[in-house]
């Protein structure tokens, strides 16, 4: 297309990643037959770590292990990121490379706590090298929310019922 992308990693992308637990990753193998897989974690769990590098911890799954096998042939990949909550969605393009046994890298890409919550086993790290990005338009996204994101207005709710049904309790108590 003939317009500018985004190449390098700014505030605006930093401060998405920061409360996105939910994306896509694609990749395709030599011959180019596409695969596309969820990844996810605790919000934020895609960091930054270099001006044109993303990470992730990768977690142990269900064990086809097709990313990683067209990762080994083909290293060009692609993160489709959407926040529903803000019907926001952002398209990443570059290039993945899974990396192995580096105890420094994995410990600034696992979330302990998220790990012993969900009994997770972060395995290896995924490191993209973005090429380009941009944020795609709202139309068509539905608002979905988190339990994370609900839990305030939910957590209101749960008090005023508990008021008016102290209210009512006390009113029936005063009529009698």
């Amino acid at each position: 297309e003939d317009r500018e992308w985004k190449t390098g990693i700014t505030d605006d992308l930093r401060q998405f990643l920061a409360v996105i637990d939910t994306c896509f990753l694609a990749t395709a193998d030599a011959a180019g037959r596409p695969y596309i897989q969820h990844r996810g974690g605790p919000p934020g769990f895609i960091k930054t770590i270099g001006p044109h590098t993303l990470a992730f911890a990768d977690f142990a799954g269900n064990r086809q292990y097709i990313t990683l096998g067209h990762l080994k042939e083909n290293d060009r990949a692609h993160i489709f990121i959407p926040h529903f909550a803000t019907r926001q969605r952002v398209k990443l393009w570059g290039r993945a490379r899974v990396v192995e046994g580096d105890v420094e890298l994995m410990e600034r890409l696992v979330d302990p706590a998220y790990v012993k919550t969900n009994r997770a086993r972060p395995q290896r790290a995924i490191v993209f090298t973005l090429e380009a990005w941009d944020v795609n338009c709202q139309q068509h996204i539905v608002a979905r929310y988190s339990e994370a994101e609900m839990a305030p207005a939910v957590n209101k709710l749960v008090a005023r019922i508990k008021e008016l049904e102290e209210e009512v309790a006390r009113l029936k108590g005063g009529a009698s």
